[in-house]
């Protein structure tokens, strides 16, 4: 035979049913978090992807060497100029959103699309070639001859021997890099090709 004390309360049905909601309350919200972040997480992995598609798909590289124009006293440098084309599969690249930055020892200058110039070449069709107009956009199958005009560097900044750098910089693909050395004599308003 059983004695029950009057002090102790018997756990009932009821209490039990409380205590297993509350169990299953705080599982479903760690359910919850964690299956949000697993979704975040798998947003975050794929917008990666599709950026890196893109960049990879949009990528411009250079086409040839860097050509340089002297200055009027032939110690140094008033305009730069290269080729930039597609790389291999491209889809287009809007070159009003590129930005330049020239580097040499001394200083370093960032130019927008609007301070260079371009000259578009276009593969023929037909009977004759596409120069001249165009929508701002590099193609497969063209180039673009990019000039940029040096007057913020000096002879001091930009003068003979000195080693530079060029960074063409599109707003939906990787960085290209040009590098090169300013030749060690020139006559005034000349063009060189460097390397």
């Amino acid at each position: 035979m059983t004695v029950s004390r009057s002090d102790e309360n018997a756990f009932t049905g009821l209490e039990a049913a409380i205590v297993l909601v509350a169990f299953i309350v705080v599982a479903a919200v760690f359910a919850y978090v964690m299956l949000g972040a697993g979704f975040a997480t798998t947003e975050k992995s794929q917008a990666t992807v599709h950026t890196a598609i893109g960049q990879a798909t949009s990528g411009i590289q250079p086409a040839g060497q860097i050509s340089m124009q002297a200055d009027s006293t032939g110690n140094g440098v008033q305009k730069l100029s290269f080729f930039l084309q597609l790389a291999a599969a491209g889809t287009g690249t809007d070159m009003g959103t590129v930005a330049y930055t020239v580097t040499t020892p001394q200083k370093t200058q960032t130019y927008s699309s609007s301070e260079a110039e371009y000259t578009w070449v276009k593969e023929a069709s037909g009977t004759g070639s596409n120069h001249g107009i165009h929508t701002g956009v590099l193609n497969p199958r063209e180039m673009v001859l990019v000039t940029i005009t040096t007057t913020a560097f000096s002879s001091t900044d930009m003068g003979l021997n000195t080693k530079f750098m060029v960074e063409v910089k599109p707003s939906n693909a990787a960085t290209v890099t040009l590098t090169g050395t300013v030749p060690g004599a020139m006559s005034g308003d000349n063009w060189y090709d460097v390397y």
